[in-house]
């Protein structure tokens, strides 16, 4: 299958592949608005990301294929929780993250119905060196479910991750999930035994203003 923003998120979000952050100066908070260094994003503010252009999220049936969903669109919606000064670790919450325009190539089925990442909101975490983690809650877990429209009517599949793990770029103010993997826990035989999800957002934004990280 390929899912590409298919989850959570993945999700994010979600990525989670980007190139490995360049620290700003230690000056500043860990997010900024304007430049590297520059104005702290605010305790509460809102962040997006849709796919970066010209890409989309794909969830795969391993590593290195090319068979499972894509979708052509996607994006993540995360509140800010603490923005401490750099160097350190900001938080987040994910709130939404969705799918959609989505296509497979798998033997068998005709469509994607619907990706939808459950059990949101999810934490999310922001280093100063560029690593990005997605978390669920205490007690539940991350999970996203495919609706695929096959030759033997609608089939749910269902897919798990412990966490996910991304890089944050300032070179295009970017998050990016590559090779995540999830297993599935329930869903036909159509439905791979793991998705494999890689997904690159950009540009990261607050109330338009674009989000780097020091």
């Amino acid at each position: 299958m390929r899912a590409r923003s298919f989850l959570a998120v993945a999700g994010t979000v979600a990525a989670l592949s980007i190139p490995a952050i360049t620290p700003a100066s230690a000056a500043g908070n860990v997010l900024t608005t304007g430049s590297a260094g520059g104005t702290a994003v605010a305790a509460g503010d809102v962040v997006t990301a849709p796919l970066a252009a010209g890409t989309g999220a794909t969830l795969y049936s391993s590593a290195t294929g090319t068979s499972g969903v894509v979708c052509a669109q996607s994006q993540f919606t995360a509140a800010i929780g603490t923005n401490p000064a750099a160097p350190g670790t900001a938080t987040e919450s994910v709130t939404a993250h969705t799918f959609s325009n989505c296509t497979s190539n798998v033997v068998g089925v005709l469509g994607v119905n619907s990706i939808t990442v459950n059990n949101l909101p999810y934490q999310s975490t922001v280093a100063s060196n560029g690593t990005v983690t997605v978390t669920a809650a205490s007690g539940s877990t991350i999970q996203t479910t495919v609706v695929l429209r096959t030759l033997l009517g609608t089939v749910n599949c269902v897919y798990r991750v412990p966490g996910l793990t991304g890089t944050a770029s300032n070179a295009d103010n970017s998050i990016t999930f590559s090779n995540q993997q999830f297993t599935k826990v329930s869903g036909s035989s159509l439905c791979f035994a793991n998705g494999f999800f890689t997904a690159k957002y950009a540009p990261v934004t607050d109330n338009g203003a674009k989000v780097f990280v020091n």
